[in-house]
């Protein structure tokens, strides 16, 4: 990466300690009423748009929503998914050379510090909870200098956190562009944000990623499971791309109990060019 590029990235910010005796019931309750009103701020103005930034203000702003999706990525809530991806990474031989890692909405700076001789990680979060990770908005990197920069990129626990589908289906696609071709894209989501959507589905999130450009080399999941984990491979676009399919919601599932996930994929023929 050229020092131009590295000069643009935000400041790191020093580390700050809280306390974590919320509960996975707290947490999850704070981060949908968080997802709710992050949604009503995009369109709102005037007094309705003092009055959502006032109730964000009362739930402890960026700096609580992100202490609590750190919660929620903890080993106890189905973090740890380094060791997947590890793993799949020396069954197919990665472990044989040295590759670039960009670990977005890292948790903790030393995850991969066991695979230092053969990763080169480098671990970013929208608000840096240690000084060794990089606060950067995925979305706000710059594409020329970022573009096929990176051998792996992972997306552990971060869709998931993204309050708007349209931006998903952005992160999808931007890193899509910046993985170099033949590169890696790991992905890990809860479970219940695929299995248990209105507007997902395993094949459906199967055929979304191959409109992007993604060939799905692993997939990993078992039933009444938390987690669901991909690894997928960057190949060219197809030649057909079946961007208006993935362009708005569609119902696969009725129900009360059913989430609202979804991803919505931009103009993909504009997005995705490499």
């Amino acid at each position: 990466m050229s020092k131009r590029c590295r000069r643009r990235k935000l400041p790191v910010t020093a580390a700050e300690r809280h306390g974590s005796s919320s509960t996975p019931r707290t947490s999850r309750t704070i981060i949908r009423k968080f997802h709710t009103l992050l949604k009503q701020q995009k369109s709102a103005q005037g007094s309705t748009l003092a009055n959502i930034n006032l109730e964000l203000e009362k739930l402890g702003g960026l700096e609580r929503y992100q202490h609590m999706s750190c919660i929620g990525q903890g080993d106890d809530r189905g973090g740890g998914s380094d060791k997947v991806l590890i793993g799949w990474l020396k069954q197919k031989g990665w472990a044989d050379q040295k590759h670039r890692l960009l670990d977005v909405g890292a948790v903790r700076p030393d995850n991969y510090h066991s695979c230092a001789s053969w990763i080169d990680v480098t671990p970013i979060d929208l608000h840096s909870r240690h000084p060794s990770i990089l606060e950067q908005d995925f979305l706000r990197m710059d594409q020329d200098c970022h573009r096929e920069a990176w051998d792996i990129i992972s997306l552990s626990l971060v869709l998931n956190f993204v309050p708007d589908g349209k931006d998903r289906g952005r992160m999808l696609v931007q890193a899509y562009s910046m993985i170099r071709p033949g590169g890696l894209c790991f992905l890990a989501l809860p479970f219940p944000c695929v299995n248990n959507s209105r507007y997902m589905t395993l094949e459906y999130m199967r055929e979304l990623m191959h409109a992007i450009g993604f060939s799905q080399l692993e997939e990993r999941w078992k039933p009444g499971g938390k987690m669901i984990y991909w690894l997928y491979e960057k190949q060219p676009p197809p030649e057909t791309r079946a961007g208006e399919h993935f362009s708005r919601k569609k119902v696969f599932r009725q129900g009360r109990n059913r989430n609202n996930f979804h991803i919505i994929l931009p103009q993909l023929g504009m997005c995705c060019t490499t």
